[in-house]
């Protein structure tokens, strides 16, 4: 019965997610097929669970007396009762977490509870693959070093083109890990992108970036992504603000950090509307 519950429960939850569209802050939207087969397959577990629990309760008498004949040499499973409770615990954690704790959008309040380090927080330690990362989109933890090499080769064929370097939600989070990797090579070249306003102060100065979040597998390394801008005298944004920002991709020092930055000298800067879904996502 327990188990029909869970996986029940799991089934729903996943099924709320999908039509809700919520789905898509905690995974990368490229892999939504597979919350889909797992949504699928808890409904035809949670099925037989079902089937298996009312011929269990209509054969229970005779359940009860055979295993008083047999003894407890036919048991499977977890004997003891703490044993089974902490696997039913652990089972029903994603449909706890999902259903009793909220859905939070991202802004520049965590980037400021937090500060950014490059090229990954102060605070991740232990596996590498929670790490938070900051400014720069990094996918070498999922290959080896070799393959890592060839797919940004690939990726810098794609976009080693003239003209306007043209960032969209679908090519951001790999256009962002070219620009860090290989700053020399996008020196002078034009670009175009947006994102929200975020103000880092630092002693007296204040710096300015267009940030956006983003998910490359879930959101255990998501991060937020972007670049350090210099705006036209005179401009004036709001943290949170989202703009389209139009430039030339420089490098300078940046003093905070330590180390050179890429940074977009503006040419054009306009105020747009925030996206419905506000986070970027990397594909494979």
């Amino acid at each position: 019965m327990i188990r029909f519950l869970i996986l029940a429960g799991y089934f729903e939850l996943m099924m709320y997610l999908q039509v809700s569209g919520k789905l898509n802050q905690f995974i990368n939207v490229h892999y939504s097929y597979l919350a889909i087969l797992s949504m699928i397959l808890s409904f035809v577990l949670a099925m037989v669970q079902l089937v298996l629990w009312v011929k269990a309760d209509g054969k229970k008498e005779d359940s009860v007396e055979h295993s008083h004949e047999e003894g407890i040499e036919h048991e499977h499973g977890l004997k003891k009762r703490h044993q089974r409770v902490i696997a039913y615990i652990l089972l029903a954690l994603p449909v706890i977490v999902g259903t009793f704790f909220p859905v939070v959008s991202l802004d520049t309040t965590i980037v400021q509870a937090k500060g950014f380090q490059f090229p990954i927080s102060k605070e991740s330690v232990g596996d590498p693959q929670m790490q938070t990362q900051y400014l720069q989109p990094n996918t070498s933890m999922y290959y080896n070093k070799t393959e890592y090499q060839k797919q940004m080769d690939k990726l810098m064929k794609k976009y080693d083109k003239s003209g306007i370097l043209a960032v969209t939600e679908e090519n951001y989070l790999e256009i962002m890990e070219l620009i860090y990797n290989y700053p020399s090579e996008f020196i002078g070249r034009k670009i175009s992108f947006d994102g929200f306003i975020y103000h880092a102060k630092q002693d007296q100065k204040e710096d300015d970036f267009v940030f956006r979040f983003g998910i490359i597998h879930c959101v255990a390394d998501s991060g937020v992504f972007g670049l350090r801008i210099h705006l036209p005298a005179g401009s004036s944004f709001k943290n949170d603000q989202w703009v389209h920002i139009e430039g030339v991709i420089q490098s300078n020092f940046y003093q905070p950090l330590k180390r050179e930055l890429p940074v977009v000298q503006t040419m054009k800067t306009s105020t747009i509307t925030a996206p419905k879904n506000q986070y970027v996502y990397r594909s494979f």
